[in-house]
């Protein structure tokens, strides 16, 4: 009898501890849903965004195989950002970038061309205010070229290296 309680015992701990891990797991997955939710959404509004939450996911990845298998096979492709997702929001950034170039571009030939405006209505040479007010023109236009440049191009080459 006490060994028929035992083997009774023994299964029913099993039983618990089985229910125990898969409410583990669960809880686990729950967590990176929650967790990874926003980030989806924040990648949507803004490419950039991957720069720090892709890191984030790859170090779950690690951190929780196994979880992440079961949240791949449900999503269709890696979780939470299918290459898709990623060659998408590297496509976003660049097609971003080419209308803010375009919006610069036409920003800086206006003012360009009121400067211009003014010396060509100046009888006689320009003065030197004006022609100094010309060449700051420019070299401001080339300075935030620069600077928005160089944050595409580490961006457009991060996105590119997430996606392969």
């Amino acid at each position: 009898m006490m060994l028929i309680l035992a083997g009774a015992a023994v299964v029913l701990l099993s039983l618990i501890a089985d229910q125990i891990r898969r409410l583990r797991r669960e809880t686990t997955m729950v967590r990176l849903l929650e967790a990874f939710a926003p980030a989806v959404a924040a990648v949507q509004q803004e490419p950039k965004q991957l720069l720090t939450w892709y890191p984030l996911a790859k170090v779950s990845r690690k951190a929780f195989p196994e979880a992440f298998a079961q949240l791949d096979a449900a999503a269709g492709g890696a979780f939470p950002f299918t290459r898709e997702q990623l060659l998408s929001a590297h496509a976003r950034w660049t097609s971003e970038w080419l209308a803010w170039e375009r919006a610069h571009d036409a920003e800086y030939a206006l003012k360009t061309a009121q400067v211009q405006d003014e010396i060509d209505r100046t009888p006689g040479q320009p003065s030197p205010l004006l022609r100094t007010r010309l060449a700051a023109v420019e070299q401001q236009k080339l300075e935030r070229y620069q600077q928005r440049y160089e944050e595409y191009i580490k961006t457009a080459k991060a996105l590119a290296a997430f996606a392969e």
